[in-house]
């Protein structure tokens, strides 16, 4: 059986000035092309896990590993460029660069990562044609292609971050309660299109809510005080 992409053990996290952790965590990890729900009510310490998990924060206990690396042991840099080479984030608020087209916004992982950058010319004769596969697939036409990212919906900021945390093939992808501005009717729509395009990239999928009905379609669901002794504070 292949090594998981992520795991953990033993793992604690205690935020500054706090007397226990918000997080202590025996054991979780993330298997290839896994796709896994973690839910969890508000201040259960998922959005503090994946800061962890994507080399943002580092724990004072315990393993935590992403590929096989041992990210505590990295300085802060080589986390900032292992999350850019290997990792697609998709937060809650989306992060786009207002000013900056829908084009220029989904191709900033391989300005920054020339390994991104690779991947993504594997399939596509050029940088715009990649981005340009990955709108297309979300139903982003081209005619948006050159808007600035302010001038969208927030459906379409919403399918423009997730080609942004696509593009170049990361082997993780990490959603943040990606859907929580959208209705019912988008989140379904939004989710299936995410799910379709990490099962295409071969990319494993970790979708953090704390609504628990957007977990139909996915094989395995965890709950945040199934793995955390804690009660959590993030």
């Amino acid at each position: 059986m292949a090594p998981p992409l992520l795991s953990l053990a033993d793992l604690a996290f205690t935020w500054p000035g706090q007397p226990v952790p918000c997080l202590d965590i025996p054991a979780f990890a993330v298997g290839a092309d896994e796709q896994v729900f973690l839910h969890g009510e508000s201040g259960s310490g998922k959005s503090t896990l994946l800061n962890l998990l994507a080399g943002v924060l580092v724990p004072q206990r315990g393993r935590l590993e992403a590929l096989g690396q041992p990210l505590p042991g990295l300085s802060a840099a080589a986390r900032d460029r292992f999350r850019v080479d290997h990792v697609g984030l998709i937060f809650q608020q989306f992060n786009l660069i207002p000013y900056l087209s829908v084009l220029d916004n989904v191709l900033l992982p391989c300005r920054f990562s020339s390994r991104r950058r690779q991947r993504a010319l594997e399939n596509a004769h050029d940088l715009r044609a990649a981005a340009g596969q990955l709108l297309a697939h979300l139903d982003l036409g081209e005619d948006l292609w050159k808007r600035p990212a302010a001038q969208l919906s927030v459906g379409q900021q919403q399918r423009v971050a997730a080609a942004r945390a696509l593009i170049g093939r990361p082997e993780i992808v990490i959603a943040d309660e990606p859907t929580s501005a959208l209705d019912a009717s988008r989140q379904d729509a939004f989710l299936d299109l995410l799910r379709r395009e990490c099962t295409a990239a071969r990319a494993a999928l970790l979708f953090v809510s704390h609504d628990q009905r957007l977990a139909e379609g996915f094989a395995r669901r965890v709950a945040m005080q199934d793995i955390n002794r804690s009660g959590g504070a993030a």
